[in-house]
């Protein structure tokens, strides 16, 4: 694939990922699930318009300039926690039931746009390779983020990965 392609197709994944973000956001009941999801669409919406800087860059010049500059919004784990023991205290169970749809829905979408941008990576060679291996390590953490977030919606009693609790 060449690297127009890659751009304009990363351009549109993000876009896609946003627009499911900004439905979530009009349509979720919870407040602190609102401050999630306008998080997540506002990164979104930076790599978009990111790439699209890169997609002009490559048209007037012939390449594109990359110097680890693409920042995350996501904020940390703990942050995080603080903000799901929020909202998990306050949202009854039918808005539980909605934020969960809407972060599975997230989360198979984050999916996808990992696997694209690591496979980017496998087929890309010099500052094009280290902005994909950015963007994927960017994805991998809206990944870990949503996943923590809907494990906690969820009660599967794990979080990051860890289980928290265990009943012997």
């Amino acid at each position: 694939m060449n690297l127009e392609i890659a751009i304009k197709t990363a351009m549109e994944m993000e876009l896609k990922i946003r627009d499911l973000y900004t439905e979530a956001l009009e349509t979720c009941p919870d407040k602190i699930g609102k401050r999630f999801f306008a998080m997540m669409q506002g990164d979104e919406q930076y790599h978009h318009d990111y790439l699209e800087k890169r997609l002009t860059e490559l048209s007037e010049t012939g390449g594109i300039q990359y110097q680890d500059d693409i920042r995350l919004n996501v904020p940390s784990r703990e942050e995080i926690a603080a903000c799901v023991q929020q909202a998990h205290e306050s949202m009854t169970a039918e808005a539980r039931g909605v934020v969960q749809q809407m972060l599975s829905n997230a989360l198979r979408v984050e999916v996808l746009t990992s696997e694209f941008y690591d496979k980017m990576v496998s087929e890309t060679q010099g500052t094009a390779k280290r902005m994909f291996e950015r963007f994927l390590e960017i994805e991998n953490g809206h990944i870990a983020a949503v996943q923590a977030e809907l494990d906690y919606v969820m009660n599967t009693g794990y979080w990051f990965d860890f289980k928290e609790f265990d009943m012997e």
